[in-house]
């Protein structure tokens, strides 16, 4: 897996992305209540601080994890929450190497359905439905993973020339494009949820 990524906006960052399965899945991970870029540098970030120029589960899934929780938790900060994202990202680790010998290509090799991975992929920990078919998207969308009905089973974040999540990043206008959409998302919600004044 070696593709050309722009969601963290930064080249190294990128680059990992672009050749790391792993750091894919945790950048999917901490895609939450923070920026995009922020959630999607944080394995490079990661990786780093651990001394290499990857990710690897097994080492993440034994650290231990007072020492992980301090290594999220340095300056610059990994993610708003770094305490609970340290725990989060060391038990999907822990489920990669128990489930999958630590490969987290084996969640999608060789299925035959989107349905399938997208199930897999729910039963992450820290994955619910909705990060599930955003990350069954990226991989369709821009990792060439594309199962048998893997857009049907990404729901509307597969559809064709969307705007709706990461998996629709390809650089800064459809980050633009992307943070819109969210933000008119919000809006409108907020709106349902106000009491009528008629």
């Amino acid at each position: 897996m070696s593709t050309t990524i722009r969601l963290a906006q930064q080249p190294e960052a990128d680059e990992l992305l672009g050749r790391s399965p792993l750091a894919a899945l945790v950048g999917m991970l901490l895609d939450q209540q923070v920026p995009m870029e922020w959630a999607f540098s944080g394995p490079y970030t990661i990786a780093v601080r651990m001394g290499h120029d990857d990710l690897d589960a097994r080492e993440i899934a034994a650290y231990d994890p007072e020492a992980f929780v301090a290594l999220l938790t340095d300056k610059p900060a990994v993610h708003r929450y770094p305490g609970s994202m340290a725990r989060r990202i060391q038990q999907l680790c822990q489920y990669l190497v128990e489930h999958y010998d630590g490969d987290p290509t084996a969640i999608w090799r060789d299925v035959a359905t989107g349905a399938e991975v997208r199930d897999r992929l729910n039963a992450l920990p820290g994955f619910g439905t909705q990060k599930s078919q955003i990350f069954l998207a990226l991989l369709g969308k821009q990792y060439e993973v594309q199962p048998k009905g893997w857009r049907e089973a990404a729901g509307a974040y597969g559809d064709v020339g969307s705007y709706r999540s990461a998996a629709d990043i390809t650089g800064p206008e459809s980050l633009a494009k992307v943070r819109a959409f969210k933000q008119e998302t919000k809006r409108a919600a907020k709106a349902a949820r106000a009491p009528r004044t008629d």
